[in-house]
């Protein structure tokens, strides 16, 4: 495994990370599955494990900090959100002083944790001033609650820009991370936001680096769906409306390359992502170890130039630019 800066930050971490949303597992052979792909990660050198408050109301969180106190605090980075309704009530939800210092609470009391090393804002809250939440959030870091902190995709490089103005202002700690959806279809944080992260040295740990399970192969085109796949249960069909003729036909286009370089889509998508030394690292769910194993691959897997140039044919991906005159 090898590991990259978040950011202008000192901060390390695996360039795979392993993410947690599950749901409850309690008393099922699932839970024994997960624990298994916790285990492997990180003895595998995956040291980065991220979270959120609103995942399975709770009990991922839960679930998480049961399994990871068996292992040294120092060796682990461990990250979880903010933002979704988690308590009732009108403040029960959003980026307020209130709503953040009560959730950073129950989220260490539910991953039974002295202090997170990273704490994302999981949307960005127009019902709150925008200072108020940076204040609340350097403060946390003050108290020793959070190392760092970062913020969601939502919030898009005006705001991220508006946000280090107010923080060079007021003297506050920095914003180091922002957690957007990258991957090889949806390219959007190629126009504007990853320049922004660039200029102010924030950190870009990415997700759904396989698109929702469209970059793994397994759907074909004229072939019915899998047994057991995403497409047959997700509630919100995601990935059932990317199954489209013509993304599949791009798919079968890119595990061509991957058979050329003696791999697999899974290992080219995740290594690709990571081409870019902007990205701090990819996270990627597993529901079993093997999948795991298969991601960590792309940790180190070097594209060739000519298989970049190829894989941009197929992507069709043009930067947005705008010209005047």
């Amino acid at each position: 495994m090898e590991y990259r800066s978040v950011g202008k930050s000192g901060l390390k971490i695996s360039e795979v990370a392993l993410g947690s949303w599950m749901t409850d597992l309690r008393g099922s052979s699932q839970e024994d599955t997960a624990k298994e792909v916790v285990k492997l990660a990180y003895e595998s050198g995956i040291n980065f494990f991220d979270c959120a408050d609103a995942y399975s109301g709770g009990a991922a969180e839960r679930f998480l900090g049961e399994v990871l106190k068996e292992y040294p605090r120092s060796e682990l980075v461990i990250a979880s959100k903010v933002f979704f309704p988690t308590m009732k009530g009108p403040n029960g939800w959003g980026l307020s002083r209130k709503h953040i210092f009560e959730s950073i609470d129950r989220s260490l009391k539910n991953m039974q944790l002295d202090y997170l090393d990273l704490y994302f804002c999981h949307r960005f809250d127009t019902t709150t001033p925008m200072e108020e939440t940076l204040r609340a959030l350097s403060d946390l870091v003050t108290q020793g609650k959070i190392l760092y902190y970062g913020v969601s995709e939502e919030w898009g490089s005006a705001r991220l820009e508006e946000a280090e103005a107010i923080i060079e202002k007021y003297h506050l700690h920095p914003l180091t991370v922002i957690q957007p959806q990258y991957n090889m279809v949806d390219r959007y944080i190629e126009h504007d936001i990853m320049d922004t992260c660039k200029k102010h040295g924030i950190g870009i740990t990415s997700f759904s680096p396989l698109s929702q399970g469209l970059l793994t192969g397994k759907y074909k085109k004229g072939q019915p769906l899998p047994e057991g796949s995403r497409a047959t249960h997700q509630a919100d069909k995601q990935i059932n409306q990317m199954l489209t003729d013509e993304n599949l036909e791009m798919v079968g286009k890119l595990e061509q390359i991957a058979d050329g370089l003696n791999t697999n889509l899974s290992i080219l998508a995740m290594a690709w992502i990571l081409r870019r030394q902007e990205i701090s690292c990819v996270i990627a769910g597993a529901s079993r170890a093997s999948q795991l194993e298969n991601n960590m691959k792309a940790s180190g897997f070097h594209i060739p130039e000519d298989a970049l140039d190829e894989i941009e044919k197929i992507l069709g991906f043009t930067k947005f630019e705008r010209h005047v005159g």
